[in-house]
């Protein structure tokens, strides 16, 4: 196996997660986003393999929209419905994350975790501020810079990924004078990472054993190397955001 890409999503498939987070930063979250409707309709964007989108559907007794542009994905999110008997309550829709199909002011709780960043954090919150209700909330979790003078390497990393990537406070502030309130804020703690992290690790390892070359190997962990090196310098953050004009309150830190 000698293609990049082929070997990224090799090691990718059948993870439980694509993105820093765990069961219990999803529970914290939905608690700090406050109350929702009875039977709320939740919209799950950049759903990944469905870590979040079965649980809200627990959680919360409405309908998840789970939105996801990789087919692999939606099918994982479609099985892990069924395993937890809330297949009912689950749909899966393949579209880009800024045209997602959905009539405007139709979403009680938009979330997003470890997504945002695909299309940035001001486009995100451009394209799905119409998606939502008119006591609609936004939950997402956002790659920050927790230092404004990171490592070189991690520099080098992030500004090949994600070069438009912020501080909290920059983020806040351009929230802010986006129009959102900023309900609450929350650092991922560093647990998060190993739910993503270790199954990743694991399996890279199994891979290396399937004898597939140990460079192509290192270009998808690379990120599990500057985070080992340099995870002082950046975190995901999670945010809860209502449209100024449907509520008020201020920052949190």
């Amino acid at each position: 196996m000698t293609d990049p890409t082929e070997v990224f999503w090799r090691a990718h498939h059948g993870l439980p997660r694509e993105a820093p987070g765990s069961e219990a930063t999803t529970r914290l979250l939905l608690h700090l986003a406050g109350a929702l409707p009875g039977e709320p309709a939740v919209l799950d964007v950049g759903c990944g393999t469905g870590p979040a989108t079965v649980l809200l559907a627990q959680l919360t007794g409405g309908h998840v929209t789970a939105v996801d542009l990789h087919e692999p994905f939606l099918d994982a999110v479609a099985a892990r419905a069924r395993a937890a008997g809330v297949s009912d309550r689950v749909r899966t829709l393949a579209a880009s994350m800024d045209e997602i199909p959905l009539p405007h002011g139709s979403v009680d709780l938009l979330w997003a975790e470890g997504s945002a960043h695909v299309i940035g954090f001001d486009a995100a919150l451009s394209a799905w501020r119409p998606l939502l209700a008119p006591t609609g909330v936004l939950v997402l979790t956002e790659a920050e810079w927790l230092t404004p003078d990171p490592a070189p390497a991690a520099r080098a990393f992030w500004r090949a990924g994600y070069p438009a990537m912020r501080t909290t406070a920059g983020n806040v502030d351009a929230a802010q004078r986006a129009g959102w309130t900023v309900h609450a804020t929350h650092v991922l703690p560093e647990s998060d990472w190993d739910e993503y992290y270790g199954p990743l690790s694991a399996r890279l390892d199994q891979l290396r054993r399937e004898g597939v070359p140990e460079d192509l190997l290192a270009r998808v962990g690379e990120e599990i190397a500057v985070r080992a090196a340099h995870g002082g310098d950046y975190a995901y953050t999670g945010y809860v955001l209502r449209p100024r004009a449907h509520g008020g309150g201020r920052a949190a830190g």
